[in-house]
């Protein structure tokens, strides 16, 4: 089986699986959705849901999030690994949006990059999600099953990247990436029972 054959089949059974996807991270806006993904590095989408409500109800904007000093915004985060290299993100980036963007999240990838905590990844995400362009975010979930699939050879997450977006067609890239975040957490966790991964057994049956 090729690659293209064994991607078809991928996007064929998570189509059937995951008809519709729900955005992991809670937001009401564009601005939301940056600060929760600028968390969501090196922990769980469950715990930056739990903490981000208490974050957003004192700074739902970029505005009150500056007026924040380091320390009170690492109090609200403080559950959330990495808190204090986060607060001092969250702290600059707001001013950065301020400052270049007059509040507003930039709607480019150039733009999303350039702000503080915010790599590649996040403003895949941001782009995908808060403004519908195609984009394809890997995280740990895709780079690891692409791999397992041996739709790539994945040496990075920037091949990976690579190889799933000249595999699948562009259309399907703002869903895709979500249904395979999905079925990697619910179907083939990285340390856990494998039993469910039908997926990888209908790939490569002899």
């Amino acid at each position: 089986m090729t690659k293209k054959e064994r991607a078809k089949i991928v996007m064929t059974e998570l189509e059937k699986i995951y008809p519709e996807v729900p955005i992991p991270l809670n937001h009401r806006n564009a601005y939301e959705l940056l600060v929760a993904v600028a968390l969501s590095a090196q922990t769980t989408d469950k715990k930056v849901n739990e903490v981000t409500p208490k974050l957003f109800s004192v700074a739902p904007n970029p505005e009150k999030m500056a007026a924040l000093e380091e320390p009170e915004i690492k109090e609200l985060i403080k559950e959330i690994g990495l808190s204090t290299t986060k607060a001092k993100n969250l702290k600059l980036m707001a001013n950065q949006l301020l400052e270049r963007h007059d509040g507003e999240v930039p709607s480019n990838f150039e733009d999303l990059e350039n702000l503080a905590g915010v790599g590649h990844k996040t403003a895949s995400v941001v782009m995908s999600q808060a403004f519908g362009v195609p984009a394809f975010p890997i995280d740990t979930h895709i780079h690891r099953l692409m791999k397992q699939w041996k739709l790539t050879e994945g040496k990075n997450v920037v091949q990976t990247e690579n190889d799933a977006k000249k595999l699948f067609p562009k259309e399907t890239w703002n869903k895709l990436h979500l249904q395979i975040i999905f079925y990697g957490r619910e179907y083939s966790p990285a340390r856990g029972n494998q039993e469910k991964d039908y997926l990888t057994k209908m790939l490569f049956e002899k």
